[in-house]
């Protein structure tokens, strides 16, 4: 039987991420041999992601990455079972190589992101070896993009949420980034009137008629009341018209005129979890 040495685990832990008694059992299995000690590695990790596919991948990571020439962005989520793995390190780099794997190959679906070589394995490999290395369900579960003539992104504290805004123009980043905290923290429905759906505006008229009856008035101008409240409701849940966080005394829109009457905001996105 070959010597397992340290050196030899160190190199196998290096090529697959396993644990270290992972990596060690598996050479002292295959008598050494890296290549079917990887590949018994791999079906443990398969055999514990098949054991754990109904379990709920609640927690995780949400990262934003904007490419090096700052035109394209993308969010990815990659999910867990639990909080106290989601805060690991290895496990929020690992959602961040994947989010700039993303962000610099101009992928366009999640399907697309999985088959990304990442560390020699796709991505979709490394994620279930992953599951089998933690023990738990690892699942990258989203990803989103933006492309514009300039996009900046933002995550906040925790991985929890992350924002993307594209811009008509470049603009100086801390103003770019104050718009996307923005929409993290006022989670607009759309850059402005014209985005919103047909749907949502008929619920919204809806809701006010019935308000408005409740409040006693009229049947008949029930819809008129609702419609005309509508305009509060644009102020509220659009990004443009939408008073800005860090002075409620001018909206979004007048903050950038303020900063560059030409830039304007072309698309947003924004994904949480937990």
């Amino acid at each position: 039987m070959a010597k397992i040495s340290a050196s030899d685990v160190a190199k196998l832990r290096k090529m697959t991420g396993s644990g270290m008694m992972d990596c060690k059992n598996a050479l002292t299995e295959t008598d050494g041999d890296f290549d079917t000690a990887i590949d018994l590695l791999r079906k443990k990790g398969q055999k514990i992601a098949n054991k754990r596919s109904e379990r709920e991948a609640s927690e995780g990571a949400v990262i934003a990455k904007v490419s090096s020439d700052n035109k394209k962005a993308v969010v990815i989520a990659l999910n867990c079972e639990t909080d106290f793995v989601a805060k690991n390190d290895d496990f929020v780099n690992f959602a961040n190589e994947i989010a700039t794997a993303a962000a610099e190959n101009n992928v366009n679906t999640l399907e697309e992101l999985g088959k990304i070589e990442l560390n020699g394995k796709t991505i979709a490999e490394e994620v279930m070896n992953r599951t089998g290395v933690i023990g738990e369900k690892v699942e990258l579960s989203y990803f989103t993009k933006v492309e514009a003539e300039y996009v900046t992104g933002y995550i906040h504290l925790g991985n929890k949420l992350a924002t993307l805004v594209g811009f008509s123009k470049t603009l100086d980043a801390l103003s770019a980034r104050d718009i996307a905290m923005q929409v993290a923290a006022m989670n607009p429905i759309a850059v402005d009137q014209a985005g919103v759906s047909e749907e949502i505006i008929a619920k919204e008229i809806e809701i006010g008629k019935d308000q408005a009856i409740q409040e006693g008035k009229p049947e008949d101008l029930a819809e008129k009341i609702a419609k005309g409240r509508l305009n509060k409701f644009f102020k509220e849940n659009t990004l443009n018209n939408q008073q800005f966080i860090k002075d409620n005394k001018q909206t979004v829109a007048g903050f950038l005129k303020g900063i560059d009457s030409d830039v304007s905001i072309t698309e947003f996105k924004r994904f949480a979890i937990g």
